[in-house]
């Protein structure tokens, strides 16, 4: 009876040092701690979440330059067209034709 009154108390008088709460994620989140020092080169999917922003970035940039190139030669065509018209405005001017 004695063992039993001495297991209760040392029960109750017992805390644990740790606890058992799980961590949270944010959504998105790997699980994986971010990598520091020198292993942030050796993090795959760093590297590849990298490298597919610049692959996105890149075409971004690519189809802003085609529509200024687009734009460029729309603006050279209409230039032309009007140096065409104003030649044959000052031609048609009269004046002393020697």
């Amino acid at each position: 009876m004695q063992s039993a009154i001495l297991r209760s108390t040392l029960r109750a008088t017992h805390k644990r040092s740790f606890s058992a709460v799980p961590s949270m994620m944010a959504g998105g989140d790997t699980g994986n701690p971010k990598a520091h020092g020198f292993m942030v080169e050796k993090d795959q999917f760093t590297r590849r979440e990298a490298a597919n922003e610049g692959m996105y970035i890149y075409e971004l940039e690519k189809e802003k330059l085609e529509l200024l190139r687009k734009k460029l030669k729309e603006h050279k065509k209409h230039n032309e067209e009007l140096d065409k018209h104003l030649e044959e405005l000052l031609s048609g001017q009269g004046g002393e034709k020697n």
